[in-house]
């Protein structure tokens, strides 16, 4: 199997939705998603791990007490369970989001 997703797909995809993410793909223990949020980042603790890999925009990450700047290409990996969130992020903000293992996280 072949699965191509441009990032204008899922932009236009994601204004679509009407939401601040969608899920753009699955298979096996991974969904592909994008999510862009507006002005604040109001995610909780997820119950598996992810990855998340910056479209656009820049500004800070959250998580476990650590905050670091970031700008488009960036990688972030949070185990699950772990407080995060983006932060004094700019208007362009989106990023690639990659859920994947089972509940709990990978051991």
């Amino acid at each position: 199997m072949l699965m191509q997703i441009s990032t204008q797909e899922a932009m236009a995809r994601l204004a679509d939705s009407g939401r601040l993410f969608t899920e753009l793909f699955s298979h096996g223990s991974l969904s592909v998603e994008i999510y862009k949020p507006a002005r604040v980042d109001f995610q909780q603790p997820h119950d598996r791990d992810e990855i998340y890999v910056v479209i656009s925009g820049s500004g800070r990450f959250y998580c476990q007490g650590t905050v670091s700047d970031f700008t488009p290409g960036d990688f972030f990996f949070v185990q699950a369970g772990m407080e995060h969130h983006f932060m004094d992020f700019s208007d362009d903000f989106a990023t690639w989001v990659f859920f994947f293992g089972p509940p709990g996280g990978a051991s």
